[in-house]
């Protein structure tokens, strides 16, 4: 039994990175626009591997690792970020934050 297609998989890659993007484009949180980022990267990583598997090499593995290892980067900043502003008792509207004063 194959499984389903490479297009399920860029359907459900496609829906992901949307939901994503409408969670960046909307919601004011830092937490909240830091989630919705890791849900388009993730939505990246599936493309890549529906990709890898349709071609039958591994690259697109090795890609998606990639995106994984600066996936976790991006959020222990954007996590220290969020708790250095939140330390300081400043409103964590992203709309406000459009400096960081020492």
């Amino acid at each position: 039994m194959p499984g389903p297609g490479v297009a399920a998989y860029l359907i459900l890659s496609v829906i992901l990175f949307a939901t994503g993007a409408f969670g960046v484009l909307i919601r004011r949180s830092p937490l909240i626009v830091l989630l919705a980022l890791e849900i388009m990267l993730n939505a990246g990583n599936l493309a890549l591997i529906a990709f890898a598997r349709q071609t039958g090499t591994g690259s697109g593995q090795i890609f998606a690792l990639t995106v994984m290892v600066v996936a976790a980067a991006e959020a222990v900043v954007g996590l220290g970020l969020i708790v250095a502003v939140s330390r300081r008792r400043v409103d964590l509207d992203v709309d406000k934050l459009t400096t960081l004063h020492g």
